[in-house]
């Protein structure tokens, strides 16, 4: 998911990525989905261990979600980890009316996540991991496209890059340095200047 800066950041790559850190409340209802489980071996001089692998997403559905995964010789052991470990991973994603504020594209491996806002009522069209991860965030209507792998683990990954390139309307003057309204359109201004 990438490494978390000075400023409670994530950064990743040679950008920072503006997401931030959840911190989940004792009062919080956290939704909780397994992903995935898979059992895996591990072979030692003595012969082959076998364990379990699980990987789990959990969220507030008000815009906070996580990923993460976890191991253990149980399978409920595993998902137990996994669940503890995507709390502490939980990241606040923008969300406008329920939906996401603007198309963004989120790549992992040969994983392509093309995520897209969508009109009130529409609901969530996506397919196995994306869809799961939107609903524990909350997100009430958005469409979303898949492409190369199926992977559950580089979906996922994929889908959470492309929620660190959501940006609101407000956060994105404060980047560029200017203030709320200068980002609006008026038609009033733009036929002034072209007359």
């Amino acid at each position: 998911m990438g490494k978390w800066g000075k400023s409670g950041r994530m950064y990743a790559g040679n950008a920072y990525k503006y997401l931030e850190r959840y911190i989940p409340k004792e009062d919080d209802e956290i939704v909780e989905r397994v992903l995935t489980t898979s059992r895996v071996t591990r072979v030692t001089k003595g012969g082959k261990r076998f364990s379990f692998m699980a990987f789990c997403v959990v969220g507030n559905m008000k815009g906070a979600v996580g990923y993460g995964m976890g191991k253990a010789p149980e399978a409920p052991e595993a998902v137990r980890k996994a669940i503890n470990a995507a709390k502490k991973n939980m990241v606040v994603i923008p969300l406008v009316n329920g939906t996401i504020p603007h198309e963004v594209e989120g790549r992992f491996g040969t994983s392509r996540v093309v995520l897209r806002p969508a009109a009130p009522g529409t609901g969530l069209t996506a397919g196995g991991a994306v869809k799961a991860i939107l609903y524990v965030a909350g997100v009430k209507n958005a469409l979303s496209k898949s492409l190369g792998g199926n992977n559950p683990i580089n979906l996922t990954k994929a889908t959470f890059d492309a929620f660190s390139k959501l940006r609101t309307l407000s956060l994105q003057a404060k980047l560029r340095g200017k203030s709320f309204k200068d980002l609006l359109w008026e038609p009033d201004k733009f036929q002034a200047k072209n007359s």
